[in-house]
């Protein structure tokens, strides 16, 4: 599949344009013969949807994609369902869902974003990019990206794994926290894993990197390596902190996140060391 980044113009009247409509956190899908679809033009007026705030995202496989916002509604139709964007992955095809995920996004950067931080006045959406405008002192407004590290410490042929105080799952992930202002990323990464986990590590290597948009973070994963120090956990980020060798995982994030990834990518090295 082939993705084109919000071109101009927008797409015009005639142009059969596809919607990723977002009622809160959902999306609105429709649901024929046990497949999931994206909603096109003709389905907004087939169900009397309206919407709000229309943002061309661009055009996948040439066909054009508008993300825009349900103020409200009504399901009157069967086949129209609402849908979790975490739980809308395997559904549908990997770029279309990480299309939505950059919908949802934008669209919450818009309705973040009426009016200026500096001065209070209306903003208003630039034509030529995702980006607005205070219409009283000028401040330019970009769709808000916070960078976060993620990390995979390994130890010999164990993985540190915590649980996340606040997380009711119970799954064990990698560790992860956001980037401070002056901070570069591997500093980022020795600071986090010594103030949560209370160990030093050393050997830091980019990974690689994801976004996710829960609401506007750019997880950006690395691999390191335990030098020194004691496990002490800080009590209000983690519930617990463990060492794992690959055959003994406890349960860990579904393959959505790169959180994931990096647990996988630790345990297909541990198996190949192991033959």
């Amino acid at each position: 599949m082939t993705f084109e980044l919000r071109a101009l113009p927008f797409p015009s009247e005639e142009e059969k344009s596809f919607y990723l409509l977002f009622f809160g956190d959902k999306l609105l899908v429709e649901e024929k013969d046990d497949s999931i679809n994206i909603l096109d033009k003709s389905s907004l007026y087939k169900y009397s949807l309206v919407t709000n705030d229309h943002l061309y995202l661009g055009r996948l496989n040439s066909l054009p994609y508008i993300a825009a916002d349900l103020p409200s509604i009504e399901i009157m139709d069967s086949s129209l369902k609402l849908i979790g964007l975490r739980q809308l992955f395997g559904l549908i095809e990997d770029d279309l869902f990480w299309l939505a995920a950059r919908a949802y996004h934008l669209i919450n950067w818009n309705k973040n974003t009426c009016y200026c931080g500096r001065c209070g006045a209306e903003t208003f959406m630039k034509e030529s990019e995702h980006s607005k405008y205070c219409s009283k002192c000028g401040l330019a407004l970009y769709p808000k990206i916070s960078p976060a590290v993620i990390v995979a410490v390994t130890k010999k042929d164990e993985i540190l794994l915590a649980k996340n105080a606040l997380n009711k799952s119970g799954f064990y992930s990698v560790l992860a926290g956001f980037v401070e202002p002056g901070e570069n990323l591997e500093e980022c990464v020795a600071r986090e894993i010594q103030e949560e986990a209370g160990i030093s590590v050393k050997n830091i290597q980019y990974f690689g990197s994801q976004p996710w948009p829960f609401p506007d973070s750019l997880m950006i994963g690395f691999t390191a390596e335990y030098d020194c120090g004691e496990l002490v956990i800080d009590k209000q980020e983690l519930s617990d902190a463990k060492w794992f060798k690959a055959n003994e995982l406890p349960e860990i994030p579904g393959k959505l996140s790169i959180a994931r990834k990096l647990i996988d990518w630790f345990a297909e090295a541990s198996f190949k060391a192991h033959k």
